[in-house]
């Protein structure tokens, strides 16, 4: 394990140099969350596969911390999040420095400047799939040679770190990860290569954050989101005056959810103050983000929400799921089942340049100038009167092309389209560091 990789823990990083560029650090490899996570999508029994791993790091074969890495993310995918965050720390404790590693396409598909495959280094932060953009699944076709550094808030930059064409700050959560990004921004202004996606423009992403961004946005709605402490949002219970963020007078029914919740995870509708305090009884949160329920129930019942993602100024739809309950997400709304569903998902993407997002181009163009990313994405419907509906806005949404095509044989190609936009963004850049 290269000595680089390590590092005493940090005191005060507020002048924290920026690494050097070597072709000597060797990273730890990785079989990466994207192929484990399709081996669990297949049915295929991680049990084993994780049991075959604890050998390997009994043998200590010198790469146990990527072994252990790897184990951890087989914990998450088995849904046992605090001890594979416990696991993934004992990780990145030994290295901060890992590569994906397996078959990868010729050279061609991901090239730098130079004629050489394209390496990307990605400035990821420790916590679990949902806290850093996918930037392995997006690229797991392609022939990039793709690092993972992770940032810890308790440790400095290792020294040394590999020479790579293209730098992608790939880390979400600002609610979160509010100084671990403050903490970027410092270094990436000195970063000796071109980087992706400006973290101060990230930290700007918090539900509330979005909301003041988007909200006079001619042709879009977006929730009047305030974050509220649990004490005041039991004020609110007890009959106390419910305001927006803007101290403006909001109503039932409430949309409550606790800060840093992902994936619906305790996102209720509240039609009163009694389902309110009931709420507060069953979920504890220090704080929690209180918007109003903005109904988008289609005439025919349904309920529709499309996950895009741009990259640089285009829109690219990943999916559109279609469902009964409001609070829609994919998994839950019955696509596999349903094949009316998928009809119209596959009609969605083969018109979605003509149809929704010519609908919405210019409230597409004004929120990505709001945003000001190379690449994020937006989770969003419409309301019954025709306009974009936003619910959030994330640089670390899940997008993948793992659907089974004898099912969705429309998903793949679509998502190849949004790969390769992708890479093509990385080239363009390594271009401004060979050219």
């Amino acid at each position: 394990m290269s000595p680089s990789n390590n590092g005493p823990p940090a005191t005060d990083n507020r002048d924290e140099a920026v690494p050097r560029l070597s072709q000597k650090v060797r990273p730890i490899p990785i079989t990466g969350a994207a192929l484990l996570t399709k081996l669990a999508f297949d049915g295929a029994d991680l049990s084993a596969l994780f049991s075959s791993y604890q050998e390997r790091v009994r043998g200590q074969g010198g790469d146990e911390a990527g072994v252990v890495l790897d184990m951890s993310t087989i914990l998450q995918l088995a849904f046992n999040r605090d001890a594979a965050l416990k696991m993934q720390q004992q990780a990145v404790a030994q290295c901060q420095i890992f590569r994906i590693t397996g078959e990868r396409p010729p050279a061609g598909n991901g090239q730098s400047g130079t004629g050489a495959p394209l390496h990307v280094l990605a400035l990821v932060a420790p916590g679990d799939l949902m806290v850093n953009t996918p930037i392995e699944f997006i690229l797991k076709s392609s022939s990039v040679v793709l690092d993972f550094l992770y940032v810890l808030p308790d440790r400095p930059l290792p020294a040394e770190i590999p020479d790579h064409d293209v730098a992608f700050v790939a880390v979400s959560e600002p609610d979160d990860n509010e100084a671990l990004l403050h903490r970027i921004s410092r270094i990436v202004a000195e970063w000796p290569r071109p980087v992706i996606n400006d973290p101060k423009r990230i930290l700007c992403l918090s539900r509330q954050g979005v909301y003041e961004l988007a909200r006079d946005i001619p042709g879009l709605v977006i929730p009047a989101t305030r974050r509220i402490s649990r004490s005041g949002l039991w004020q609110v219970a007890a009959g106390g005056p419910l305001r927006g963020p803007h101290n403006e007078p909001i109503d039932f029914p409430l949309v409550v959810r606790p800060i840093g919740s992902h994936a619906g995870e305790s996102l209720s509708k509240l039609d009163n103050l009694v389902a309110l305090r009931e709420y507060l009884a069953s979920v504890d949160s220090p704080e929690y983000y209180l918007m109003p329920f903005i109904d988008y129930q289609a005439d025919d019942g349904l309920y529709r929400k499309y996950r895009i993602v741009f990259i640089d100024e285009t829109a690219y739809l990943c999916h559109m799921a279609v469902s009964e309950r409001w609070m829609i997400h994919y998994l839950n709304a019955g696509m596999t089942g349903n094949e009316a569903k998928r009809r119209e998902e596959a009609a969605a993407m083969a018109g979605f340049d003509e149809d929704f997002a010519h609908r919405h181009r210019s409230a597409f163009e004004a929120l990505r100038k709001r945003i000001d990313l190379d690449y994020f994405g937006v989770d969003c419907g419409e309301t019954r009167d025709g306009r974009l509906l936003v619910f959030e806005v994330d640089v670390a949404m899940v997008i993948h092309d793992m659907d089974p095509p004898g099912i969705f044989p429309y998903k793949g190609p679509q998502m190849e389209k949004v790969f390769t936009a992708f890479q093509r963004m990385l080239e363009a850049a390594s271009h401004e560091n060979h050219g």
